[in-house]
C-alpha cells in the first residue's frame, strides 16, 4: 500500500469551521479529500453516502477514507473542545459519541456508479447538550448567509477597484503627489485581486495552477514595468468577470434551491379533536395533517379524506390538475386546489419528493461531464504551458535577441492574459448546469452532466410496453350489446355483479360505469370461478360473465358468429368478456340469451404515437419496443404506435440481450421503463430513464434520469434539451479557441495594448456564460414541445 492510498491529500484545517455543527464534521472532513463530490451523513440513523469520481479513488479506497476520516473527525472535534468555551463538554461528548459509531462494523456496504452507501447497526443518538449547542453554533453563522456576504463583499471590491483605478487615473492627471496615486493603485490592486489571491493560494497548496494565478502575475507584471493603470484595469475586469460568472451559475443553483421554499415552514396537524400547528421538521410517519383551499403541502402524505384538484407543477411538472381522493398520494411544495383535505404522512420531511429532487440535482452538478472532467485536467497543463511560456518570451528575447527589455516584458504579460483559457475552461459547466436545471424544473432529472451527455448521443431508444407506451393498468375498451340491451344499462348491470369481484379485469369494468356516472343495482349470491368467470343475481336476472372457457363448462354453447366477432377481438388483443343473462322468475323464468361483450385491454397512452415521431425529429436514428407480451399484442401496439421494431414473449434477461444487440448493431442505446420491472434493463442500457418517478423510490435509486410524470412528451424533451446542450457547449468550445487564437495573432503580429486583450479576454469568457444560460429557456420543438407558458404562478414565482 502506497503512502498516498494511506493519507490522501486533504484540504481542511484541524478545526471545524465555525458555523459547523459537531456532527457535521465527519461530512466536512470526508469532503476534503481529493476525488469525494458530494458527501450525505445521518449521524441519528447511522447512515452514510458517499459521491466520489471513479477514475480518482477505487471502491476500496473510498471504503478506507471512510474509516480514516472517521478518526480525523473525531481528533477535530475533540481539539475544538479544547479551544471553545462554551461547550466544551459537549464538544467532547460528541466526539467520544462520533469514534463510538464510526468504530463499528459496517451492517451493509453498498457501491453503485461511483457512489459508495454505508449503514452501521447501531446509531447513537448525541446528547441534549450535543443538539444544543449545535443550534447555537449553527444558528450564529448559518452557512447560506456566509455565502451570500462573499458574495456581496465581490461585488463590492469590484466596485472599489474601479472606484480606485478612476480616482487614481485622475490625480495622475492632475500632477497629484506621486505616493497618492501609488496608494491609490495599491488599494485596486488588492480590492481587485484578494478572492483571485485566495483561490491561486488554495491552488498552490494542492500543488495546481489555475487561471487566477496568471491574471494577478500579469497585472503585477504590469505595475513592474510601471503601468499599474493597464494592471489595475485587467484586475478590475477580471474581478468584474468572475462576479459576473459567479452570478450567472449561481442562477442555475437557485434555481432548484428555492423550490424547498415552495415548502411551508409549518403544518396544521389534527390531535384529536384539536388542530395544532407544528414545524415541519417535527411532523412523524402516521401523523394526520389538514391542508385547506389553496395552500400548499407541507409534506408527503396519502389522502385519508376529501377530494380535490392539486397542482404538481413544482414536481412532475404536469400543466394540469391532478385529481386527488382517498388513497392517492401527495407530495410537499404542491398546491391544493378547492377542496379540503386530510393527509397521513408518509414520508419526514428530509425524505420528502422535493428534499430528494434538490439533493439529486445537486449531486448532478457536482458530477462532471466527461467533457468537463477533459478541459479540467486540460487546464493544469496549458496554464504551465502558459507560464512557461510567458518565461521564455522574457528570457529569449532579452537576453538572447538583445530586444528591449520593456516591449519583451510588456508583450510577455499580455500573452499571459489572452492566452489564458478562462472562456474555455467555464464554457462547459455554464451549459452543463443550465441544462440540468432547466431539466428539473420541467420534472426531468439527470442525474449528472455525464449523463445529459449520454442522452445527446442516442442511436437507439427501446420503450417497455406495459406501463411505458401504455398505462399499465386494464382499462374498458368497449361495450358491445346484444338483445335489445342499450349500451349504458348493460354495463351498469355487469358492473354490479363485477363490484364483489377482486379481479382486475372486473375492477376494469366498475370504474368505467363510475365515470360514466352509472348507478350499479345491487348484486346478490355472488359466486366466483377463478380463471374463468362470476355469477350473481341483479334485478331478478341470474347474470353469469365470464370468458368462452366459462360457458363451454356450463354447457352454454356461445353462437357461431358470436365466436367470430369474439376471435376478431382477441386478434386485436383485447380481452373480451361475454354477458349472459337468465329470468328467475315470472314468463321469463329459465329462458335466457348472450346480451353482449366487453372487452378489456391495457390501454395505449393517446400520446404515444406523437412522441415516437417526436423522437425520430430530435434525431433518434430507430425507435424500438420490448415486451413480455405475446406477439399478437405486440404487433398491434407497435402498428399503433409506430415504432420501427419489436420483440414479444421477452422475459427480463431477454431484454437485456436485445439491448446489447442493439448497441452494437446500431450504438447508444436508451431503455425506457417504470423503474421496478424493468431494473435490469434500465442498468444494461447506455441510458436509463424511469418514469413516474415522483412516487417511485426504485426509479430514482435505478435509473440515469427520472422522468417525475407519466407524461411520455417529456422523453423528446430531456433528448431535445441534452442535445442542444450539446450545441450549445461546441459553440462555446469553438468561440473560446477562436478567441484565444485571435487575440494571441494580435499579440504578437499588431502589439495588441494589454487593456484590449484583458477586454477580449474576459469579454469571451461572459459571452460564453451567457450563451450557456439560454439553456434555461429551451422548451423543446418539434411535434411534442413542452408549455410554452410555465404551468402554476408558483413555478414562475421561483423561477429564473
Amino acid at each position: 500500500m502506497t503512502t498516498a492510498e494511506t493519507t490522501p491529500e486533504r484540504s481542511f484545517s484541524s478545526l471545524p469551521p465555525v458555523g459547523l455543527r459537531c456532527t457535521d464534521v465527519f461530512a466536512d472532513t470526508l469532503r476534503g479529500y481529493a476525488g469525494v463530490k458530494a458527501v450525505h451523513y445521518d449521524y441519528n440513523q447511522g447512515r452514510l453516502r458517499l459521491v466520489y469520481d471513479p477514475e480518482v479513488i477505487s471502491p476500496e479506497r473510498a471504503l478506507r477514507l471512510v474509516h480514516e476520516a472517521g478518526k480525523v473527525a473525531a481528533g477535530r472535534v475533540s481539539q475544538c473542545a479544547a479551544r471553545r468555551e462554551k461547550g466544551e463538554a459537549a464538544c467532547a461528548l460528541c466526539a467520544m459519541q462520533l469514534g463510538q459509531v464510526l468504530a463499528l462494523d459496517p451492517a451493509r456496504v453498498t457501491f453503485r456508479n461511483g457512489t459508495l452507501e454505508v449503514t452501521w447497526a447501531e446509531a447513537v443518538q448525541p446528547v441534549a447538550e450535543v443538539e444544543e449547542f449545535s443550534a447555537h453554533v449553527s444558528e450564529r453563522a448559518p452557512a447560506t448567509t456566509l455565502r451570500l456576504d462573499e458574495q456581496r463583499l465581490q461585488i463590492l471590491f469590484t466596485v472599489l477597484t474601479a472606484l480606485f483605478t478612476l480616482v487614481a487615473l485622475l490625480f495622475q492627471r492632475w500632477g497629484a503627489f506621486p505616493l497618492i496615486v501609488h496608494g491609490l493603485f495599491a488599494l485596486a490592486y488588492f480590492t481587485g485581486g484578494w478572492f483571485g489571491l485566495l483561490a491561486s493560494l488554495e491552488a498552490l497548496r494542492e500543488k495546481t495552477l489555475n487561471v487566477d494565478l496568471l491574471m494577478i502575475l500579469a497585472a503585477l507584471g504590469a505595475a513592474f514595468i510601471g503601468s499599474p493603470a493597464e494592471g489595475a484595469a485587467l484586475l478590475f475586469l477580471f474581478s468584474l468577470s468572475n462576479a459576473l460568472q459567479a452570478y450567472a451559475m449561481d442562477r442555475s443553483r437557485r434555481a432548484i434551491e428555492k423550490l424547498l421554499d415552495l415548502r411551508p415552514k409549518v403544518a396544521t396537524v389534527r390531535r384529536g379533536s384539536r388542530l395544532v400547528t407544528v414545524p415541519v421538521e417535527k411532523l412523524v410517519i402516521g401523523d394526520v395533517i389538514v391542508v385547506r383551499p389553496g395552500e400548499r403541502f407541507p409534506i408527503d402524505g396519502e389522502v385519508i379524506s376529501g377530494a380535490s384538484e392539486v397542482n404538481q407543477a413544482t414536481i412532475t411538472g404536469e400543466s394540469m390538475p391532478v385529481s386527488k381522493q382517498v388513497g392517492d398520494m401527495v407530495f410537499a411544495g404542491t398546491v391544493n386546489g378547492n377542496g379540503s383535505l386530510e393527509v397521513r404522512v408518509t414520508r419526514l420531511a428530509k425524505d420528502t419528493t422535493l428534499a430528494r429532487i434538490v439533493q439529486m440535482v445537486e449531486e448532478a452538478q457536482a458530477n462532471k461531464a466527461k467533457t468537463q472532467r477533459m478541459l479540467d485536467t486540460f487546464e493544469q497543463y496549458y496554464a504551465f504551458f502558459v507560464l512557461g511560456a510567458a518565461v521564455l518570451l522574457v528570457v529569449i528575447p532579452y537576453f538572447v535577441l538583445g530586444q528591449p527589455f520593456y516591449p519583451t516584458f510588456y508583450r510577455a504579460m499580455t500573452w499571459l492574459v489572452v492566452a489564458s483559457p478562462c472562456a474555455l475552461v467555464i464554457s462547459t459547466p455554464a451549459s452543463i448546469l443550465s441544462a440540468i436545471a432547466n431539466g428539473a424544473r420541467n420534472g426531468v432529472l439527470f442525474k449528472g452532466g455525464v449523463h445529459l451527455e449520454k442522452a445527446a448521443s442516442l442511436k437507439v431508444v427501446a420503450f417497455d410496453k406495459t406501463g411505458t407506451l401504455t398505462h399499465g393498468v386494464p382499462q374498458l375498451t368497449g361495450v358491445y350489446p346484444l338483445s335489445g340491451w342499450d349500451e349504458n344499462t348493460l354495463l351498469s348491470h355487469v358492473a354490479a355483479v363485477e363490484a364483489r369481484s377482486e379481479h382486475p379485469l372486473g375492477t376494469a369494468v366498475v370504474r368505467a360505469a363510475q365515470e360514466r356516472g352509472l348507478s350499479l343495482p345491487t348484486a346478490l349470491n355472488f359466486r366466483a370461478y377463478p380463471g374463468r368467470g362470476i355469477e350473481a343475481q341483479v334485478e331478478g336476472r341470474h347474470w353469469l360473465v365470464g370468458n368462452v372457457r366459462f360457458f363451454a363448462e356450463y354447457n352454454l354453447p356461445i353462437p357461431a358468429e358470436l365466436q367470430d366477432r369474439i376471435q376478431q377481438l382477441e386478434g386485436e388483443g383485447q380481452t373480451v368478456m361475454v354477458a349472459y343473462a337468465s329470468g328467475l322468475s315470472g314468463p321469463e323464468a329459465g329462458a335466457g340469451c348472450f346480451v353482449g361483450l366487453l372487452t378489456v385491454a391495457d390501454a395505449l397512452r393517446p400520446e404515444a404515437a406523437v412522441v415516437v415521431q417526436a423522437l425520430k425529429q430530435v434525431g433518434v436514428e430507430r425507435v424500438v419496443m420490448l415486451t413480455g407480451d405475446n406477439e399478437r399484442v405486440a404487433a398491434r401496439i407497435a402498428a399503433r404506435t409506430g415504432v420501427d421494431t419489436y420483440y414479444a414473449n421477452l422475459l427480463p434477461q431477454d431484454k437485456v440481450r436485445v439491448l446489447r444487440e442493439l448497441r452494437e448493431t446500431y450504438g447508444a442505446v436508451a431503455m425506457i421503463g417504470d423503474g421496478v420491472n424493468d431494473a435490469p434493463s434500465l442498468a444494461a442500457a447506455d441510458l436509463g430513464i424511469a418514469m413516474g418517478g415522483a412516487g417511485t423510490d426504485v426509479a430514482i435509486e435505478t435509473a440515469d434520469v427520472i422522468l417525475m410524470s407519466d407524461d411520455l412528451r417529456k422523453i423528446p424533451f430531456a433528448l431535445g434539451l441534452a442535445r442542444r446542450a450539446r450545441q450549445v457547449v461546441w459553440q462555446n468550445l469553438a468561440f473560446a479557441l477562436a478567441m484565444i487564437v485571435v487575440l494571441v495573432i494580435s499579440t504578437f503580429g499588431a502589439t495588441l495594448p494589454l487593456p484590449l486583450g484583458v477586454l477580449g479576454h474576459e469579454g469571451s469568457t461572459v459571452i460564453v456564460v451567457l450563451n450557456g444560460l439560454r439553456l434555461l429557456a429551451y422548451r423543446g420543438s418539434g411535434a411534442s414541445p413542452l408549455p410554452r407558458k410555465a404551468p402554476s404562478r408558483l413555478l414562475r414565482q421561483y423561477s429564473p
